[in-house]
């Protein structure tokens, strides 16, 4: 009898859902915007941005392209989106769900030039019109799909009214009180996606229909804490804790940490942050994650310092091909540092990537998922010599739990880790995008490499860890909310051939940097080495390197030229490049006065009786590194005719003189590109390279 009740129950309800799903009608969703919604550029149909959301929504809804190229927001554009037929028809279609992309070819002069004070109100206009046919319509607006540097008035105009409209639309949100799809930011570090730097290929529309996707239905995959936060890690001491990541929309994340408990809702671009108040170093602590059914946790987590380690083969050289690697090995067990070590998915060697690879580089997939481990000789010896050196160091003296997070890549230029936005922006080096593998800016070395890798890639946009931002957008970006120390950063090799414009790259990258973290980050550099073959402007270049020390604030450099190899550009003596680095972060940052930051810096010089008398920074106990008399010192009467001179030691001072020359008014140290200079102080730390010409 139960029985038969519950089939004729089960019946009844499979005959009503039937009839409800005859009868009820799919929600309705209107794309409306330009060819970026049309889908211009892309010749199936069904890889438009509308078609590929519809096959993601399934059938309870319609979704209609109402897209039409070159079509303005602005009713005084050169082509008014409300004089078009496509305007008429999402009117008609009476949509539930609006989702308007407009605003690009507002960028043109004949539109934002003349009428940008019409753009607020006639973008609220639209949405008012909109919601006015039916009243219970949701009406989304959208950031603006990127616009890059190939376009042809990227520099004239578009760029800066780009940012223009973009503002006004957040404004529009506001006012409105709409939802915000943000279509640049996933879209802004994929150039290789948009064959004519203003339209998206399917694969971008793709991106764009995952976008909007999400912001309809609220689904993106559940509660998933940043990559950067495992078992094992270490957080910032002394700063706020920031916990962030992402979750369904309208779902509430909360954090139990500390003995404390903070929940967050989740915003519509799936997004939630959580901060704790500031913690004294310590622990090991747990936390836990939780939202709806899911939980996470993660434990054995240090309060401590971190330290970014970044920049090119140098810094990424391992441990265990250092010159004390066996001595190292064995005693790396150092509970209290941890690693992060973000190893890349393939080495810039002289190789042909394949196309799965490559693949993943234009995804900005270049490095492996990792977590926090603890220092031990297994994971030490995959793990930067410079780094570990630096840590160590850092850690014994202080007391301190240490995190280290490593992410240098062998060859890497330094306009690679540079932000795309900064870049754009630069007068100077916004030139760096154009036509990269014939571009006067690049390292020819760089565009040879970049293309042994690429060699396989069919795809003409490939990118590489060698173009500009790539490396930002790749491994700096997704870690900016974490609160740091500071920076140890060791490149150079890959920008010596142009001094000059390293000269304005380099302040370039600690600006973008410090602006990410929003902070004045301490910010420790590598002078560059000594090598003899084919690097002559190397003495130009750590003399420039030595400047910008004083130039940038919150700084300073380790000299390496007297660890120099004459054949190898990657000198195997990484101890005390990592204990050279930490002198200056244990004077500066952590107040040790007591411990000398560097060698001697030249300071000033006067010219008296024909003899010049240097004077220094960090001079206390001036000798040479041999017992043998100074050398490597030369004097010039007139700019860059210069001989070798005599240098005596006199108190913390130095008199130089060359019989050659009679007026002596320039001098200059260490300049060959294989130095033998053997100037050091008391602490046998070695004076820099340096000009007075400069």
């Amino acid at each position: 009898m139960n029985n038969t009740l519950n089939k004729t129950v089960l019946t009844v309800t499979f005959i009503l859902l039937v009839i409800s799903s005859i009868f009820s009608q799919p929600v309705k969703v209107a794309c409306v915007g330009n060819s970026v919604t049309y889908g211009m550029g892309i010749e199936n149909p069904d890889e438009r941005y509308p078609a590929q959301l519809q096959v993601m929504l399934g059938n309870e809804y319609e979704v209609r392209n109402f897209g039409h190229s070159g079509a303005t927001l602005l009713k005084n554009g050169y082509r008014p989106y409300w004089n078009l037929p496509e305007f008429k028809d999402a009117i008609d279609f009476k949509a539930d769900i609006v989702i308007i992309h407009l605003g690009l070819n507002d960028t043109d002069p004949r539109a934002w030039a003349r009428y940008r004070d019409e753009f607020v109100r006639d973008y609220l206009n639209l949405i008012d019109t909109f919601k006015h046919i039916n009243p219970d319509a949701e009406v989304m607006i959208s950031r603006m799909t990127p616009i890059f540097t190939g376009h042809s008035r990227f520099e004239s105009s578009t760029r800066d009214w780009y940012w223009q409209v973009q503002d006004a639309i957040e404004v529009i949100a506001r006012v409105g009180d709409v939802e915000l799809i943000d279509l640049h930011t996933p879209l802004h570090k994929r150039p290789d996606l948009f064959p004519d730097n203003l339209h998206p290929t399917g694969d971008g529309a793709k991106i764009i229909a995952e976008t909007v996707y999400g912001a309809i239905t609220g689904d993106f995959g559940g509660l998933k804490p940043a990559s950067i936060f495992t078992s094992g890690m270490v957080l910032q001491r002394n700063k706020p804790i920031k916990f962030w990541g992402s979750a369904n929309t309208n779902e509430t994340v909360e954090i139990d940490f500390n003995n404390s408990k903070i929940s967050a809702a989740v915003n519509s671009y799936d997004e939630w942050e959580i901060e704790f108040p500031s913690m004294q170093a310590g622990g090991p602590y747990n936390v836990t994650f939780s939202s709806g059914d899911k939980i996470i946790t993660m434990n054995d987590i240090l309060i401590g310092d971190i330290w970014l380690c970044s920049g090119q083969s140098n810094m990424e050289f391992r441990l265990n091909q250092a010159a004390t690697a066996s001595e190292d090995i064995k005693n790396a067990n150092l509970p209290e540092i941890r690693l992060f070590n973000m190893k890349p998915v393939a080495y810039t060697n002289n190789v042909a990537w394949d196309t799965e690879t490559l693949d993943k580089i234009n995804e900005l997939k270049y490095f492996t998922e990792t977590e926090w481990q603890r220092t031990t000789p297994e994971t030490a010896k995959d793990f930067s010599a410079v780094a570990y050196h630096f840590g160590k160091s850092v850690q014994e003296e202080t007391g301190v739990p240490v995190g280290l997070i490593l992410n240098a890549v062998g060859g890497s230029p330094a306009e690679a880790w540079i932000d795309r936005y900064t870049l754009e922006h630069h007068p100077r080096l916004v030139g760096m995008f154009r036509n990269w593998k014939n571009n006067d800016y690049i390292n020819p070395w760089c565009r040879e490499r970049a293309g042994q890798n690429s060699e396989l890639s069919e795809n003409p946009l490939q990118r590489h860890p060698y173009h500009p931002s790539y490396l930002y957008e790749a491994g700096i970006q997704d870690i900016t909310k974490l609160n740091i120390t500071g920076v140890i950063w060791y490149q150079g090799e890959s920008n010596e051939q142009n001094v000059e414009l390293h000269e304005t790259i380099f302040p370039t990258l600690v600006e973008s940097w410090r602006s990410s973290w929003n902070e004045d980050l301490p910010f420790y550099y590598v002078q560059l080495s000594s090598m003899a073959v084919g690097r002559e402007t190397w003495g130009h270049f750590r003399d420039s390197q030595r400047r910008l020390m004083y130039e940038i604030p919150n700084c300073g450099m380790a000299v390496s030229s007297d660890l120099g190899d004459s054949t190898d550009v990657h000198p195997r003596e990484k101890k005390q490049v990592g204990e050279r680095l930490a002198r200056w972060a244990l004077n500066k940052t952590y107040g040790l006065n007591e411990i000398t930051p560097s060698g001697p810096m030249f300071h000033d010089f006067y010219v008296e009786n024909e003899t010049v008398w240097l004077s220094f920074e960090y001079a206390e106990g001036l000798k040479t590194s041999d017992g043998e008399p100074l050398r490597s010192f030369e004097v010039a009467e007139f700019p860059g005719l210069f001989y070798p001179a005599t240098a005596e030691i006199e108190g913390n001072v130095i008199k130089v003189r060359s019989e050659k020359v009679n007026t002596p008014r320039y001098v200059r140290y260490g300049w060959s590109s294989y130095s033998d200079g053997n100037l050091v102080n008391i602490e046998g730390l070695p004076a820099s390279t340096f000009s007075t010409e400069y």
